[in-house]
């Protein structure tokens, strides 16, 4: 009788390459979604609630403003709001608490994959939350000056800047490990949306007030997004707001994969 015997054999698993970790990464986090419902709704109700209230009390008062349609003025707005801190940030720290970040990181999956997987499921979701605020604008009455592509073009830097500001939650997921810690990660959304031209173009704005928006990155971004509805293809407009969106994605992105690197590590 013949016998196979394998001795000192270690079963070692198979790299499938960095674009399919991403995607197995990205199915997996968007999966997730429909079982955590209560981190979309506030993404869609606070919006919507936002912009209803500000043009109901402020568009007589911004009537006086020459040559602006404040409906479309505040959709970017609500837009934003709708798009940022939305993330799986906290299903991250689930997985590090019941240990299962650690187990994926003993496997051969890439380090990068594991991060860029869970943003590319955000993106996603993101550019859907725009769909229903934009229909709203179009009920009231809101259009786009650049015609279709622009229309493309809004949701895709929308989107751009959910992605970017969304590094943030996950820097402070991988780095604390507190669901607690990421719920009040969007406070650091307050000054980046409350300083700059929310209410009033930068134009009416005085003092400090118009000091400080110059160096708000969220103020080009509004910028570029309003000119896409209320003028047309503005092209340095929409440079500054790329150039701003991508400036803070530097600062979130390092920050999230230092947070990452230090994370495998201890894995």
């Amino acid at each position: 009788m013949s016998q196979t015997v394998v001795a000192n054999s270690v079963v070692k698993g198979r790299r499938a390459g960095f674009l399919m970790d991403m995607v197995s990464v990205a199915i997996r986090a968007l999966k997730s979604v429909p079982r955590d419902p209560e981190a979309v709704y506030p993404a869609l109700i606070f919006p919507v609630f936002f912009f209803a209230i500000n043009v109901g009390a402020l568009q007589d008062m911004a009537e006086r403003i020459p040559g602006i349609d404040y409906k479309a003025f505040q959709l970017p707005v609500a837009i934003i709001f709708a798009v940022t801190g939305v993330s799986r940030a906290v299903t991250l720290v689930t997985d590090i608490q019941t240990g299962y970040f650690d187990r994926l990181a003993l496997t051969p999956v890439n380090r990068l994959a594991l991060l860029l997987g869970l943003t590319v499921a955000d993106f996603a979701l993101v550019v859907t939350l725009t769909i229903p605020v934009l229909i709203i604008g179009f009920v009231v009455g809101v259009g786009f000056e650049s015609g279709p592509l622009g229309l493309v073009a809004f949701v895709l830097l929308a989107g751009l800047w959910g992605l970017v500001f969304a590094m943030f939650p996950y820097a402070i997921a991988l780095k604390t490990g507190s669901p607690a810690a990421v719920n009040s990660s969007f406070l650091l959304f307050m000054p980046f949306v409350f300083l700059t031209t929310v209410f009033i173009p930068r134009e009416a704005m005085t003092g400090w007030m118009s000091t400080v928006t110059i160096f708000n990155p969220v103020t080009y971004l509004l910028e570029a997004l309003r000119s896409l509805i209320m003028v047309g293809w503005d092209g340095m407009a929409l440079l500054k707001g790329v150039a701003a969106v991508l400036g803070v994605g530097v600062v979130s992105g390092g920050l999230a994969l230092a947070a990452l690197q230090g994370r495998t590590r201890r894995s």
